[in-house]
């Protein structure tokens, strides 16, 4: 759980007054010890704050928006480290993304993003034909999530986090593997298609298996479909070696667990230490 420092004694409200003054000095180190005093009462200096956050000075204004969102993101930590351990393998994928996204993003909104997949499903409903082939559909799916909606990958996921974050991802129209395929999913869900995610080793692609037809989707790489044949020779050439795991569905935890692992490397590869050891407490909750 985040950590939290113990009780201080109440502030006057001159004294109050006093202390977020200084949050304006020019000496970092002043700042700094303001700062550190302001955060270890907690919720209350929220309150104290928000009215700050308005202020007309521009270094008070930013000083203490970043304050308070210290604060939005700790409870919204403890949000999500709460899902984590309270559910099991078929945990709700939406839910949990969208918790995700709140420990960065605290202002996020996961219900206005819900409606925006209603939305997708909804427009692709009137242009499917279910009396079609699974590629027709897949076809159809893959124009307008890629072509006419924008998704791409970005090649440059590594270095940016936001490309972890679903918010980010559905408002920048790009991201990595995983959380491209999370977006279909949600989307393919809503239009009741027999599709799973399968986590390949080193990529994230989405599968379509009916009593017919196997077919998997690189929405990585705009929606293109791939046979288990070109799953297997991508797994051959690579350095992980191919193993029938690798094909398989994996469950919703392990989805968002790896959504999680693939943030604590992103900020290590960038030397976001605190940010890193946070995304590890995600990663250590969803691991038990």
């Amino acid at each position: 759980m985040p950590h939290t420092m113990p009780a201080q004694p109440a502030l006057s409200d001159n004294q109050r007054r006093a202390l977020i003054s200084l949050l304006v000095d020019d000496d970092p180190a002043i700042y700094e010890m303001v700062r550190t005093k302001l955060l270890s009462y907690g919720p209350p200096a929220v309150q104290w704050l928000r009215p700050h956050t308005l202020s007309s000075d521009p270094r008070m204004r930013r000083r203490a928006q970043e304050i308070v969102l210290h604060h939005a993101r700790l409870a919204a930590e403890a949000r999500f480290l709460e899902f984590c351990q309270g559910k099991g393998e078929g945990l709700d994928l939406e839910q949990g993304t969208g918790l995700l996204a709140q420990t960065r993003y605290p202002d996020c909104n996961p219900e206005g993003y819900s409606a925006l997949y209603d939305a997708w499903a909804g427009e692709l409903e009137t242009r499917l034909d279910r009396q079609a082939s699974p590629e027709e559909q897949l076809a159809t799916i893959a124009w307008y999530l890629f072509d006419e909606l924008g998704f791409a990958g970005n090649d440059e996921y590594g270095a940016d986090p936001d490309s972890c974050f679903l918010n980010r991802v559905v408002d920048k129209r790009s991201g990595n593997p995983i959380g491209l395929s999370v977006i279909y999913l949600f989307v393919t869900r809503r239009l009741r298609l027999p599709i799973r995610g399968i986590g390949l080793p080193g990529h994230f692609v989405c599968r379509y298996q009916s009593s017919t037809k196997e077919l998997f989707i690189d929405c990585f790489r705009r929606g293109v479909l791939l046979s288990k044949g070109d799953c297997i020779k991508y797994l051959l050439q690579s350095s992980f070696g191919f193993a029938d795991g690798h094909l398989s569905p994996v469950s919703p935890r392990r989805i968002l667990l790896r959504m999680c692992n693939n943030l604590v490397n992103t900020y290590a590869h960038l030397d976001q230490v605190e940010e890193a050891s946070r995304a590890q407490r995600y990663v250590v909750a969803l691991s038990r």
